[in-house]
Protein backbone atom coordinates (compact mmCIF):
# COMPACT_ATOMS: atom_id res chain seq x y z
CA UNK A 1 0.00 0.00 0.00
CA UNK A 2 1.25 3.21 -1.14
CA UNK A 3 2.04 5.76 1.84
CA UNK A 4 -0.56 8.59 2.51
CA UNK A 5 -0.39 12.06 2.54
CA UNK A 6 -3.05 14.80 3.48
CA UNK A 7 -2.79 17.64 1.62
CA UNK A 8 -4.64 20.17 3.61
CA UNK A 9 -6.66 23.22 2.91
CA UNK A 10 -9.11 25.12 4.94
CA UNK A 11 -11.64 25.52 2.00
CA UNK A 12 -11.87 22.81 -0.71
CA UNK A 13 -10.63 24.16 -3.12
CA UNK A 14 -10.62 27.59 -5.20
CA UNK A 15 -11.22 27.30 -8.53
CA UNK A 16 -8.12 29.32 -9.04
CA UNK A 17 -5.69 26.44 -6.97
CA UNK A 18 -5.56 23.75 -10.16
CA UNK A 19 -2.00 24.02 -9.25
CA UNK A 20 -2.65 21.79 -6.13
CA UNK A 21 -4.92 19.09 -7.55
CA UNK A 22 -2.41 19.05 -10.54
CA UNK A 23 0.73 18.39 -8.09
CA UNK A 24 -1.32 15.75 -5.98
CA UNK A 25 -2.33 13.50 -8.48
CA UNK A 26 0.89 13.62 -10.62
CA UNK A 27 2.29 11.87 -7.02
CA UNK A 28 3.49 8.23 -8.15
CA UNK A 29 4.92 6.75 -4.78
CA UNK A 30 2.34 8.70 -2.24
CA UNK A 31 -1.40 8.80 -2.44
CA UNK A 32 -3.10 11.56 -1.82
CA UNK A 33 -5.98 12.91 0.29
CA UNK A 34 -7.07 16.23 0.36
CA UNK A 35 -8.58 17.34 3.92
CA UNK A 36 -10.04 20.79 5.12
CA UNK A 37 -12.88 22.38 7.10
CA UNK A 38 -15.22 23.30 4.40
CA UNK A 39 -16.34 22.20 0.95
CA UNK A 40 -16.98 24.73 -1.48
CA UNK A 41 -18.41 25.34 -4.97
CA UNK A 42 -15.10 24.93 -6.74
CA UNK A 43 -12.76 22.25 -7.89
CA UNK A 44 -14.20 18.97 -8.55
CA UNK A 45 -12.13 16.50 -6.33
CA UNK A 46 -12.23 12.73 -6.00
CA UNK A 47 -14.87 12.25 -3.40
CA UNK A 48 -13.25 8.79 -1.21
CA UNK A 49 -10.30 11.17 -1.05
CA UNK A 50 -11.92 14.30 0.13
CA UNK A 51 -12.06 14.51 4.03
CA UNK A 52 -14.04 16.83 5.89
CA UNK A 53 -12.38 17.64 9.36
CA UNK A 54 -16.01 17.83 11.08
CA UNK A 55 -19.21 15.73 11.39
CA UNK A 56 -22.95 15.93 11.13
CA UNK A 57 -25.33 17.66 13.20
CA UNK A 58 -24.64 19.18 16.95
CA UNK A 59 -22.36 16.12 17.71
CA UNK A 60 -20.40 17.33 14.81
CA UNK A 61 -20.76 20.87 15.55
CA UNK A 62 -19.21 20.18 19.10
CA UNK A 63 -16.89 18.03 17.76
CA UNK A 64 -15.71 20.99 15.41
CA UNK A 65 -15.44 23.43 18.06
CA UNK A 66 -13.35 20.84 20.10
CA UNK A 67 -11.06 20.18 17.12
CA UNK A 68 -10.52 24.08 16.46
CA UNK A 69 -9.46 24.20 20.19
CA UNK A 70 -7.55 21.57 21.00
CA UNK A 71 -6.79 19.93 17.20
CA UNK A 72 -8.06 17.19 17.90
CA UNK A 73 -11.85 15.79 17.60
CA UNK A 74 -13.49 12.22 17.93
CA UNK A 75 -13.97 12.59 13.94
CA UNK A 76 -10.78 13.63 13.34
CA UNK A 77 -8.99 10.83 15.34
CA UNK A 78 -11.38 8.32 12.89
CA UNK A 79 -10.40 10.10 9.88
CA UNK A 80 -6.73 9.79 10.77
CA UNK A 81 -6.81 6.00 11.92
CA UNK A 82 -8.91 5.02 8.86
CA UNK A 83 -6.67 7.14 6.33
CA UNK A 84 -3.57 6.38 7.84
CA UNK A 85 -1.16 9.59 6.86
CA UNK A 86 2.63 9.55 6.72
CA UNK A 87 2.46 13.06 6.72
CA UNK A 88 0.60 16.39 6.15
CA UNK A 89 1.36 19.21 3.31
CA UNK A 90 -0.51 22.30 3.77
CA UNK A 91 -0.79 25.11 0.96
CA UNK A 92 -0.46 28.62 2.71
CA UNK A 93 1.00 29.69 5.56
CA UNK A 94 -2.45 30.64 7.19
CA UNK A 95 -3.71 27.09 6.69
CA UNK A 96 -0.80 25.26 8.14
CA UNK A 97 -1.37 26.88 11.69
CA UNK A 98 -4.30 24.97 11.93
CA UNK A 99 -3.01 21.37 11.61
CA UNK A 100 -0.36 22.59 13.98
CA UNK A 101 -1.92 20.93 16.82
CA UNK A 102 -3.22 17.82 15.01
CA UNK A 103 0.18 16.92 13.74
CA UNK A 104 1.83 17.24 16.98
CA UNK A 105 -0.64 15.35 18.36
CA UNK A 106 -0.26 12.57 16.25
CA UNK A 107 3.32 13.23 16.10
CA UNK A 108 2.62 13.85 11.98
CA UNK A 109 5.32 15.71 9.67
CA UNK A 110 4.51 18.94 8.43
CA UNK A 111 5.25 20.35 5.10
CA UNK A 112 4.15 23.24 4.26
CA UNK A 113 4.21 25.12 0.85
CA UNK A 114 4.46 28.80 0.66
CA UNK A 115 2.56 30.55 -1.73
CA UNK A 116 2.89 34.57 -2.25
CA UNK A 117 0.59 36.49 -0.05
CA UNK A 118 1.09 34.52 3.28
CA UNK A 119 4.68 35.90 3.47
CA UNK A 120 4.27 39.02 1.36
CA UNK A 121 1.73 40.84 3.02
CA UNK A 122 2.09 43.22 5.85
CA UNK A 123 0.59 42.30 8.97
CA UNK A 124 -1.07 45.26 9.32
CA UNK A 125 -2.75 44.95 6.24
CA UNK A 126 -3.33 40.96 7.34
CA UNK A 127 -5.26 42.44 10.25
CA UNK A 128 -6.77 45.26 8.20
CA UNK A 129 -8.33 42.35 6.06
CA UNK A 130 -9.39 40.19 8.72
CA UNK A 131 -9.23 40.11 12.23
CA UNK A 132 -8.72 35.89 11.80
CA UNK A 133 -5.34 36.55 10.27
CA UNK A 134 -4.55 37.78 14.25
CA UNK A 135 -4.60 34.05 14.68
CA UNK A 136 -1.76 33.22 11.99
CA UNK A 137 0.33 36.31 13.09
CA UNK A 138 0.92 34.78 16.82
CA UNK A 139 0.84 31.36 15.60
CA UNK A 140 3.40 31.64 13.00
CA UNK A 141 6.78 31.10 15.46
CA UNK A 142 5.39 28.54 16.33
CA UNK A 143 4.89 27.41 12.60
CA UNK A 144 8.41 27.98 12.10
CA UNK A 145 9.09 25.57 14.93
CA UNK A 146 6.98 22.95 14.56
CA UNK A 147 7.05 22.24 10.98
CA UNK A 148 9.42 19.65 9.21
CA UNK A 149 9.53 22.00 5.92
CA UNK A 150 8.59 25.16 4.20
CA UNK A 151 8.80 24.67 0.13
CA UNK A 152 8.93 28.07 -0.94
CA UNK A 153 7.15 28.28 -4.87
CA UNK A 154 10.57 30.90 -5.79
CA UNK A 155 13.55 32.08 -4.54
CA UNK A 156 11.52 35.35 -3.99
CA UNK A 157 9.31 33.84 -1.86
CA UNK A 158 12.18 32.14 0.37
CA UNK A 159 13.57 35.67 0.49
CA UNK A 160 10.32 37.02 2.19
CA UNK A 161 9.82 34.00 4.15
CA UNK A 162 13.17 34.63 6.12
CA UNK A 163 12.91 38.50 6.32
CA UNK A 164 9.61 37.64 7.94
CA UNK A 165 11.20 34.90 10.30
CA UNK A 166 11.05 31.72 9.17
CA UNK A 167 14.17 29.56 9.63
CA UNK A 168 16.43 29.51 6.28
CA UNK A 169 17.34 26.23 7.19
CA UNK A 170 14.29 24.51 7.01
CA UNK A 171 13.17 26.88 3.20
CA UNK A 172 13.83 24.88 -0.05
CA UNK A 173 13.01 26.44 -3.02
CA UNK A 174 10.81 23.87 -5.17
CA UNK A 175 8.80 25.57 -8.23
CA UNK A 176 5.01 23.31 -8.50
CA UNK A 177 5.54 23.51 -12.40
CA UNK A 178 3.31 22.33 -15.02
CA UNK A 179 1.88 19.48 -16.79
CA UNK A 180 3.96 20.01 -20.27
CA UNK A 181 2.03 17.15 -21.79
CA UNK A 182 -0.85 19.34 -21.50
CA UNK A 183 0.38 22.29 -21.92
CA UNK A 184 2.55 22.62 -25.39
CA UNK A 185 2.71 24.19 -28.86
CA UNK A 186 -0.09 23.72 -31.01
CA UNK A 187 1.02 24.13 -34.73
CA UNK A 188 -2.26 22.96 -36.07
CA UNK A 189 -3.36 26.12 -34.27
CA UNK A 190 -2.38 29.49 -35.84
CA UNK A 191 -1.70 32.07 -33.18
CA UNK A 192 -4.00 35.08 -33.81
CA UNK A 193 -3.55 39.11 -32.73
CA UNK A 194 -4.67 38.45 -29.11
CA UNK A 195 -2.37 39.70 -26.10
CA UNK A 196 -3.86 37.61 -23.35
CA UNK A 197 -4.10 38.07 -19.75
CA UNK A 198 -5.05 35.16 -17.28
CA UNK A 199 -5.82 35.75 -13.76
CA UNK A 200 -7.43 37.15 -10.48
CA UNK A 201 -7.92 40.69 -11.19
CA UNK A 202 -6.52 42.22 -7.82
CA UNK A 203 -4.32 45.17 -7.39
CA UNK A 204 -0.99 42.75 -7.46
CA UNK A 205 -1.86 41.53 -11.42
CA UNK A 206 -1.33 45.20 -12.39
CA UNK A 207 -3.84 44.60 -15.30
CA UNK A 208 -4.65 48.51 -15.49
CA UNK A 209 -0.97 48.80 -16.80
CA UNK A 210 -1.87 46.46 -19.39
CA UNK A 211 -4.79 48.18 -20.64
CA UNK A 212 -2.76 51.32 -20.90
CA UNK A 213 0.10 49.64 -22.59
CA UNK A 214 -2.91 47.93 -24.95
CA UNK A 215 -4.22 51.58 -25.77
CA UNK A 216 -0.73 52.29 -27.21
CA UNK A 217 -0.42 49.11 -28.97
CA UNK A 218 -3.46 49.27 -30.84
CA UNK A 219 -2.79 52.86 -31.85
CA UNK A 220 -1.05 51.59 -34.52
CA UNK A 221 -2.41 47.81 -34.83
CA UNK A 222 -5.88 48.42 -34.23
CA UNK A 223 -6.68 44.51 -34.42
CA UNK A 224 -4.73 43.15 -31.87
CA UNK A 225 -7.11 42.33 -29.48
CA UNK A 226 -6.65 42.44 -25.01
CA UNK A 227 -8.51 39.47 -23.79
CA UNK A 228 -8.56 38.85 -19.88
CA UNK A 229 -9.63 35.72 -18.61
CA UNK A 230 -10.33 36.14 -14.87
CA UNK A 231 -12.73 37.90 -12.45
CA UNK A 232 -12.07 39.33 -8.92
CA UNK A 233 -13.43 42.76 -6.98
CA UNK A 234 -11.35 45.28 -9.76
CA UNK A 235 -13.81 43.60 -13.01
CA UNK A 236 -15.69 46.38 -13.46
CA UNK A 237 -13.46 49.54 -12.98
CA UNK A 238 -10.78 47.46 -15.40
CA UNK A 239 -13.91 47.09 -17.91
CA UNK A 240 -14.52 50.69 -17.85
CA UNK A 241 -10.88 52.08 -18.05
CA UNK A 242 -10.76 49.46 -21.11
CA UNK A 243 -14.22 50.99 -22.67
CA UNK A 244 -12.95 54.74 -22.53
CA UNK A 245 -9.24 53.57 -24.11
CA UNK A 246 -9.61 50.11 -25.95
CA UNK A 247 -10.74 49.01 -29.13
CA UNK A 248 -11.10 45.94 -29.57
CA UNK A 249 -11.40 43.52 -26.49
CA UNK A 250 -12.59 40.69 -24.11
CA UNK A 251 -13.70 40.29 -20.45
CA UNK A 252 -14.50 36.62 -20.35
CA UNK A 253 -14.59 35.94 -17.01
CA UNK A 254 -13.38 32.79 -14.97
CA UNK A 255 -12.84 30.22 -17.27
CA UNK A 256 -11.95 26.17 -16.43
CA UNK A 257 -8.68 24.71 -17.38
CA UNK A 258 -9.31 23.54 -20.94
CA UNK A 259 -11.04 26.82 -22.07
CA UNK A 260 -7.78 28.93 -20.35
CA UNK A 261 -5.70 26.36 -22.59
CA UNK A 262 -7.56 27.18 -25.80
CA UNK A 263 -6.90 30.63 -25.53
CA UNK A 264 -3.13 30.76 -24.99
CA UNK A 265 -2.85 28.15 -27.85
CA UNK A 266 -4.98 31.38 -29.80
CA UNK A 267 -2.81 34.11 -27.84
CA UNK A 268 0.58 35.46 -29.62
CA UNK A 269 1.76 37.15 -26.39
CA UNK A 270 1.02 36.66 -22.76
CA UNK A 271 1.32 39.37 -20.90
CA UNK A 272 1.83 39.26 -16.93
CA UNK A 273 2.00 42.81 -15.73
CA UNK A 274 2.36 42.17 -12.08
CA UNK A 275 2.98 45.04 -9.60
CA UNK A 276 3.80 44.74 -5.82
CA UNK A 277 0.05 46.20 -4.40
CA UNK A 278 0.34 48.64 -1.84
CA UNK A 279 0.04 46.15 1.53
CA UNK A 280 2.83 44.46 0.27
CA UNK A 281 2.07 41.81 -1.05
CA UNK A 282 3.27 40.28 -4.46
CA UNK A 283 3.12 37.12 -6.42
CA UNK A 284 5.28 34.09 -5.88
CA UNK A 285 5.73 32.80 -9.69
CA UNK A 286 2.52 32.64 -11.41
CA UNK A 287 1.41 29.42 -12.57
CA UNK A 288 -0.05 31.12 -15.85
CA UNK A 289 3.46 32.64 -16.81
CA UNK A 290 4.90 28.98 -16.67
CA UNK A 291 2.06 27.50 -18.68
CA UNK A 292 2.29 30.13 -21.32
CA UNK A 293 5.98 29.74 -21.40
CA UNK A 294 5.31 25.78 -21.91
CA UNK A 295 3.04 26.21 -24.72
CA UNK A 296 5.70 27.81 -26.88
CA UNK A 297 3.33 31.47 -26.35
CA UNK A 298 6.14 34.74 -25.22
CA UNK A 299 5.44 36.49 -22.77
CA UNK A 300 5.77 40.45 -21.70
CA UNK A 301 6.09 40.64 -17.88
CA UNK A 302 7.63 42.78 -15.02
CA UNK A 303 10.80 42.23 -12.80
CA UNK A 304 8.31 41.32 -10.06
CA UNK A 305 9.00 38.46 -7.81
CA UNK A 306 9.64 34.96 -9.00
CA UNK A 307 8.89 36.03 -12.34
CA UNK A 308 12.34 36.28 -13.72
CA UNK A 309 13.26 32.65 -12.48
CA UNK A 310 11.24 31.76 -15.67
CA UNK A 311 11.33 34.62 -18.23
CA UNK A 312 14.73 36.06 -19.28
CA UNK A 313 14.84 39.19 -20.96
CA UNK A 314 15.65 39.02 -24.27
CA UNK A 315 15.37 35.06 -24.30
CA UNK A 316 11.91 33.99 -23.69
CA UNK A 317 9.94 37.14 -23.13
CA UNK A 318 10.25 40.94 -22.52
CA UNK A 319 10.50 42.30 -19.08
CA UNK A 320 9.48 45.80 -18.17
CA UNK A 321 9.66 47.67 -14.60
CA UNK A 322 6.93 47.44 -12.45
CA UNK A 323 4.21 49.78 -13.09
CA UNK A 324 5.59 51.05 -16.66
CA UNK A 325 2.53 50.59 -18.91
CA UNK A 326 5.43 52.72 -21.96
CA UNK A 327 7.61 49.76 -22.09
CA UNK A 328 5.11 47.38 -21.68
CA UNK A 329 3.49 48.49 -25.10
CA UNK A 330 7.06 48.93 -26.61
CA UNK A 331 7.65 45.11 -25.71
CA UNK A 332 4.40 44.14 -26.95
CA UNK A 333 4.59 45.92 -30.07
CA UNK A 334 7.79 44.66 -30.91
CA UNK A 335 6.45 40.70 -30.89
CA UNK A 336 3.50 42.03 -32.53
CA UNK A 337 5.36 43.12 -35.55
CA UNK A 338 7.98 40.92 -35.48
CA UNK A 339 6.69 37.38 -35.67
CA UNK A 340 10.15 35.80 -36.22
CA UNK A 341 11.36 37.38 -32.43
CA UNK A 342 7.80 35.96 -31.00
CA UNK A 343 8.91 32.66 -32.71
CA UNK A 344 12.14 32.16 -31.66
CA UNK A 345 11.39 33.50 -27.97
CA UNK A 346 8.61 30.25 -28.00
CA UNK A 347 10.89 27.84 -28.59
CA UNK A 348 12.75 29.16 -26.02
CA UNK A 349 10.53 29.37 -23.71
CA UNK A 350 9.49 25.58 -24.20
CA UNK A 351 12.92 24.38 -23.46
CA UNK A 352 13.20 26.46 -20.42
CA UNK A 353 9.92 24.88 -18.93
CA UNK A 354 10.78 21.66 -19.87
CA UNK A 355 14.21 22.28 -18.17
CA UNK A 356 12.88 23.85 -14.83
CA UNK A 357 9.29 23.87 -14.79
CA UNK A 358 7.67 19.96 -15.68
CA UNK A 359 5.12 18.51 -13.14
CA UNK A 360 6.89 15.59 -13.58
CA UNK A 361 9.94 16.28 -12.64
CA UNK A 362 9.31 18.72 -9.86
CA UNK A 363 6.62 16.02 -8.22
CA UNK A 364 9.47 13.63 -8.20
CA UNK A 365 11.57 15.78 -6.28
CA UNK A 366 8.52 16.48 -3.78
CA UNK A 367 8.22 12.89 -3.08
CA UNK A 368 12.22 12.82 -2.26
CA UNK A 369 11.16 15.92 0.49
CA UNK A 370 8.52 14.04 1.52
CA UNK A 371 10.59 10.78 2.04
CA UNK A 372 12.99 13.27 4.15
CA UNK A 373 10.56 14.30 6.16
CA UNK A 374 8.96 11.47 7.07
CA UNK A 375 11.99 9.62 7.71
CA UNK A 376 11.76 10.76 11.14
CA UNK A 377 8.97 10.61 11.75
CA UNK A 378 7.01 8.89 15.15
CA UNK A 379 5.09 6.80 12.46
CA UNK A 380 7.68 5.02 11.17
CA UNK A 381 8.19 3.11 13.75
CA UNK A 382 6.87 -0.70 13.81
CA UNK A 383 5.23 -0.62 17.03
CA UNK A 384 3.63 2.48 16.29
CA UNK A 385 1.99 1.17 13.22
CA UNK A 386 0.42 -1.89 15.35
CA UNK A 387 -0.61 0.77 17.83
CA UNK A 388 -2.30 3.10 14.76
CA UNK A 389 -4.00 -0.60 13.91
CA UNK A 390 -4.77 -1.06 17.04
CA UNK A 391 -6.34 1.90 17.60
CA UNK A 392 -8.05 1.97 14.38
CA UNK A 393 -10.30 -1.76 15.43
CA UNK A 394 -10.91 0.45 18.90
CA UNK A 395 -12.77 3.36 16.86
CA UNK A 396 -13.87 1.43 14.00
CA UNK A 397 -13.22 2.13 10.50
CA UNK A 398 -16.32 3.94 10.31
CA UNK A 399 -17.29 5.47 6.66
CA UNK A 400 -16.32 9.29 7.19
CA UNK A 401 -18.30 12.19 5.97
CA UNK A 402 -17.21 13.59 2.83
Amino acid sequence: MLPRVLIYRDMLLPRSETFIVNQAERLKRYRPYYAGTTKIDGLPLPEERTLLFHGRGLLGKLGNVAYRRSGVSPHVTRILMRVQPSLVHAHFGFDATHVLRLCRAFRLPLVVTLHDYDVTSSDADLLSLSPHYADYIRRRPQLNQRATKFLAVSQHIKEKAIARGFSREKIVVHYIGVDTEIFRPSPERGREPIVLFVGRLVPKKGVAYLVRAMAEVQRNHPKVELVVVGTGPLLEELRAQAANSLTAYRFVGALPPAEVRAWIARASIFCAPSVTAASGETEGLPITVLEALASGCPVVSTVHAGIPEAVTHGENGFLAPESDSELLARHLLELVTNRDLADRFGKSARSRVLERFDLRQQTAVLETLYDDAVAGSFWRSPWARSLQNSLSMVIGRKDVQR
